[in-house]
């Protein structure tokens, strides 16, 4: 239990609120703190032009991109991937404009999860987004040095200081328009708002080779057509029988479709290639300040994963299974079924749920990189979600991922997919270091300033 002695003036100055979880909080202390360092400072309004929240309207989904626009939710701005965004349609969207962003511009949720915060890129740009994402627009510093700061941990402290609610958590543009910014030297906003930039760059090419990479792939074995809605197919025993006897409609129909688009390409199973399918094992998690990262399978699939990472003991039991390996592909395996993820330098050793399932390619074989991005064609997507079973919770296992047959396309194309899969990794992890530096110093400048 934490406990402090308010002063009146406190009161005055948070019109009037009387929760002792507003005043215990820590941006109560970073604002006292900053206070008693002296440090210079401007309200977050002073140095912005604007900060708001975009339009609200009813929102007509559609499934055809001609008619439709990519729209962001809140929990999307943080993903690394904006491929599996839902559409809203262009024509009957009310206020559409008030949708869109502008490259440097400053996202932060303000619903349930409060203070994710997002650098808008050109990946961003001709999407819509959210009304539960506050659009914080520069002026007088830096785009760059002012996402840095609000995502460093006083920039976060100071954000949820004015949350509200009883059971789901918002927060305003009002709430945090007085938010203390530090104004740190020319140079070292610019520093710091060049890290920032280049990361954000980083990742807008590494989701463009990506992109290049599943498009060099499906040239080769065709887009398959993913139906979300209503369909029936007429299909023979014998069919049935080689799908492993299972009934359900969501398999057969969609393995009877894979099966129609395979072309004249030699085809293996992934359990054939691999040298280890496996699940993390399920233990008592001891969350610790000073531990290994531990991440969901909805968190490993973030822009910068480990950034609001819990960790968990060294000594938790089975640890080791927990940790996953450079190259690995990890799956997920319950709920959202067939987000993959290709595991590089900054995910290396760090501990995963069991709800990702692990898949080690025996490089000997085949590139791992080449079957990542198999995965992430819309073939493999199907393969994977047709695969799933569960009338509540969707599941795959290792052995449906082992059944799935990858077409092994011919040696030059293998390696140009892998040579762009593994340039998008190094993009992603290069990302990460620069723009974890980025907030690193502005976290060091202000504890240099309290000393």
């Amino acid at each position: 239990m934490k406990t402090i002695i308010a002063n009146k003036s406190w009161l005055a100055e948070s019109d009037l609120r009387l929760d002792a979880s507003f005043h215990l909080s820590d941006g109560r202390l970073t604002s006292i703190t900053f206070k008693k360092a002296n440090i210079k400072t401007s309200p977050l309004h002073e140095v912005t032009q604007r900060i708001f929240y975009g339009g609200r309207s009813r929102r007509i989904y559609v499934n055809r991109k001609e008619n439709g626009i990519p729209f962001i939710k809140g929990a999307d701005i943080v993903k690394a991937d904006f491929s599996p965004l839902k559409m809203i349609s262009r024509k009957r969207t009310a206020n559409l404009d008030e949708y869109f962003l502008e490259e440097g511009w400053t996202l932060i949720t303000r619903s349930g999860t409060i203070g994710n915060t997002a650098y808008v890129n050109k990946d961003f740009i001709h999407k819509a987004a959210s009304d539960d994402i506050i659009r914080v627009v520069p002026k007088s510093i830096p785009s760059g040095f002012l996402y840095a700061f609000l995502s460093s941990k006083y920039g976060q402290a100071l954000i949820k200081h004015g949350t509200y609610g009883a059971v789901i958590q918002h927060i305003e543009p009002e709430h945090i328009a007085n938010l203390p910014v530090p104004i740190f030297t020319t140079d070292k906003q610019e520093e710091i708002h060049s890290l920032i930039v280049q990361a954000a760059d980083l990742r807008v090419e590494a989701n463009r080779l990506l992109e290049e990479a599943i498009t060099l792939f499906e040239e080769k074995i065709g887009i398959h057509q993913v139906v979300s809605s209503h369909q029936t197919e007429v299909l023979q025993i014998k069919e049935i029988k080689s799908f492993l006897l299972r009934l359900d409609s969501q398999y057969q129909i969609g393995m009877n479709k894979i099966k129609k688009e395979k072309k004249t390409i030699d085809y293996r199973t992934i359990k054939s290639l691999a040298a280890n399918i496996t699940v993390g094992n399920r233990s008592k998690r001891n969350y610790v300040e000073n531990g290994i990262p531990f991440l969901s399978s909805s968190d490993m699939i973030l822009f910068n994963p480990k950034r609001y990472a819990k960790q968990i003991s060294i000594k938790t039991g089975g640890i080791e299974n927990l940790l996953v390996k450079r190259n690995s592909i990890l799956i997920s395996r319950s709920g959202t079924v067939g987000n993959v993820v290709f595991v590089g330098n900054d995910l290396s050793q760090t501990a995963i749920s069991e709800h990702a399932m692990r898949l080690e390619i025996d490089s000997l074989k085949i590139d791992p990189a080449y079957i990542f991005c198999y995965l992430s064609t819309q073939q493999g997507q199907s393969y994977m979600k047709s695969s799933a079973f569960g009338s509540v919770i969707i599941t795959l296992n290792e052995d449906l991922i082992g059944n799935i047959e990858v077409p092994i396309l011919d040696t030059l194309t293998q390696k140009n997919i892998s040579d762009k899969i593994y340039q998008y990794q190094e993009n992603l992890d290069s990302a990460t270091i620069k723009e974890n530096k980025a907030i690193q110093l502005v976290e060091k400048e202000i504890d240099q300033w309290q000393q």
